[in-house]
């Protein structure tokens, strides 16, 4: 929804006191700040990212909140949510194309009784976890959909360093893979290569 008040968050990882990938990350802010509240200033989440003392060592995530301005940020501890299993499910009439705050709608797809997460289909097309992009292989190259339906910063960062390519995979697609893993700013490339067999089929 576009509304003048509407929020939005970049989620950072911090390594040993120091921001990742700030340049992707103020990109999508700007554009999302440029499209949804016609702001043109461009902010630089350097400028509101002071690190504590606390979290400068190991792995921190670090949440910025904005619309129009900067609103916060707020450091906590991180540890990998223990992800294995994706039930496939229909988007019908969701849109995540920025990084709202507000994910009700999307929290509302997950069924933790099903599988560990979602893996979100539209039009028949792959589109993402509930939150993270997904990466697939075939023990030859690694993919992703080009259909997200978030463009995440460390999907980007893989785009550009040619690491992953894109390309579209519909739900019928699937079988001329081995492996999928998830990826986003925290998980980063590292995550395990999960069997496709971890995809739960019968869309719903």
């Amino acid at each position: 929804m576009i509304r003048s008040m509407c929020q939005l968050f970049e989620t950072i990882k911090i390594v040993g006191g120091e921001p990742q990938n700030l340049v992707l990350h103020d990109e999508r802010m700007n554009r999302s700040r440029l499209k949804l509240l016609g702001m043109k200033d461009i902010l630089k989440l350097s400028d509101f990212i002071a690190v504590p003392d606390n979290a400068k060592e190991g792995i921190v995530r670090c949440r910025i909140t904005y619309g129009r301005s900067f609103v916060s940020a707020e450091f906590s501890s991180y540890s990998p949510a223990n992800i294995l299993t994706l039930k496939l499910v229909e988007a019908g009439t969701l849109v995540y194309d920025h990084k709202y705050l507000d994910r009700s709608r999307l929290n509302a797809l997950i069924d933790k009784n099903a599988a560990d997460d979602i893996l979100i289909i539209r039009n028949g097309c792959i589109t993402d976890a509930s939150y993270a992009n997904i990466v697939f292989s075939d023990d030859r190259r690694q993919v992703t959909s080009d259909t997200p339906l978030l463009c995440g910063t460390m999907r980007e960062l893989l785009l550009r360093n040619g690491v992953i390519k894109e390309e579209r995979i519909t739900v019928d697609d699937l079988h001329r893979f081995t492996h999928f893993k998830l990826i986003n700013a925290m998980l980063g490339f590292d995550a395990p290569w999960l069997p496709l067999k971890n995809l739960i089929s019968n869309v719903v």
